[in-house]
């Protein structure tokens, strides 16, 4: 072998070995760079549940989720939290029948509107997934249960919180979230029940907000501009009430409106403590949530489960409200 044979063959190993090095220090590092440093435990669930709210950044409904959550993690469920974004029937629709399709364990959802919800309800149960009514009813249809509050009752405590707290002749708006929708149906029924037998007490306007604070506002401000003798308002879903105070505010008519709302939003319970909103109706969307995930357990073990339940209902007012600290200073001066 030439001297120059010699060295292009040594030259030719050094740059193979150098190449080898290369491929194996880059190959590694790819390697390593898809591989878990250690291997991930696999949770395993016993089923696989879906709630479907009515609108999923509703705060509301954030609780509903919240105790949805917290049974499904001690039950060992796998539970998803799907629905519109914003109130809209037909994507509240389709997610259920999508959810249908794929096969879960269950479905949890409101009972919003009979024509529509009460055949869907009927052919998801029929396909063999069991389905739990939450918040709303759809009594008609072939739900194996609903957990939530008696939305008539609670129309008929706001009616007769109104009675209570005002005297005289009384002018009252209600501002409804739909006009569709079951449960809120139940609540301006409830509400007119109350009232009915009070000469003193007239419903002047019911108007629709569509779940919408936009609308709430709008309805509001229309409402004071069309009847100005309105001297209370009952706004039956937690953004009615909300938005029917700061319309009051803006025309500052806080001493002669009286306003009774729905839930116990932060914002909502800043309006008690500072008097414009003199009443609101409480209801419990946690213990819906944390109940509907064990009654779907218990009717999937076979176990008899209560067709209807009730959660607790009631009425506060900032009498009933923990002093604030800023209530604390206003004394302490």
């Amino acid at each position: 072998m030439s001297k120059f044979s010699t060295i292009s063959y040594s030259v030719g190993s050094l740059l193979f070995l150098i190449s080898c090095s290369f491929s194996i220090y880059y190959g590694y590092k790819v390697i390593t760079h898809d591989l878990p440093k250690e291997q991930k435990t696999v949770e395993k669930y016993n089923y696989h549940f879906v709630l479907v709210p009515e609108e999923m950044d509703n705060e509301y409904w954030k609780l509903v989720e919240k105790g949805a959550k917290d049974a499904a993690k001690k039950y060992g469920v796998l539970l998803e939290y799907a629905g519109p974004k914003q109130a809209n029937i037909d994507d509240h629709v389709k997610t259920i029948e999508m959810s249908a399709a794929s096969k879960v364990d269950g479905i949890m959802t409101q009972g919003l509107s009979d024509e529509q919800f009460t055949p869907l309800i009927n052919r998801v149960v029929s396909s063999g997934i069991p389905v739990v009514t939450v918040d709303t009813d759809a009594a008609n249809s072939r739900r194996l249960a609903y957990i939530g509050t008696d939305n008539y009752y609670a129309g008929y405590l706001a009616g007769k919180a109104l009675i209570a707290d005002t005297f005289g002749k009384v002018n009252v708006a209600i501002i409804t979230g739909s006009f569709y929708a079951n449960h809120m149906q139940q609540r301006v029924k409830g509400f007119e029940d109350a009232v009915k037998r009070e000469k003193r007490i007239n419903i002047i306007a019911v108007e629709e907000s569509e779940i919408s604070r936009v609308k709430a506002a709008e309805k509001a401000n229309h409402i004071l501009q069309e009847h100005p003798e309105v001297t209370a308002f009952f706004g039956t879903s937690a953004l009615d009430g909300i938005e029917i105070a700061h319309v009051v505010t803006k025309y500052h008519k806080q001493k002669q409106i009286y306003i009774i709302g729905f839930d116990t939003l932060p914002e909502t319970l800043g309006f008690i403590r500072e008097g414009t909103i003199h009443a609101t109706v409480v209801q419990e969307p946690y213990q819906m949530g944390y109940g509907a995930v064990k009654m779907m357990i218990d009717l999937l073990k076979g176990n008899k489960v209560p067709t209807i339940v009730h959660t607790d209902t009631k009425i506060i007012r900032k009498s009933d409200l923990p002093v604030s600290n800023q209530d604390r200073k206003a004394v302490d001066k």
